[in-house]
């Protein structure tokens, strides 16, 4: 984790996230939503097609393991 957390921008808002009060949590999690907001704005249908595709493969993946038993 500290070669994520040495990342400039996005490691230090993670570090962040993960040890600092609840409301550092509520404001990572919103700033998440902004930016996917302002990518669609963007970027228009892609930016939403995208990640749910990858929501489809990590889901996919969950079946699997719960499958196995």
């Amino acid at each position: 984790m500290k070669l994520f957390y040495s990342i400039p921008v996005l490691g230090r808002l993670v570090q962040e996230a993960a040890h600092g009060p609840a409301s550092t949590k509520v404001l990572f999690l919103v700033n998440c939503v902004m930016l996917w907001l302002l990518a669609i704005f963007l970027f228009g249908y892609p930016a939403i097609i995208v990640p749910a595709l990858a929501l489809v493969a990590i889901a996919f993946f969950l079946l699997i393991l719960i499958t196995r038993g």
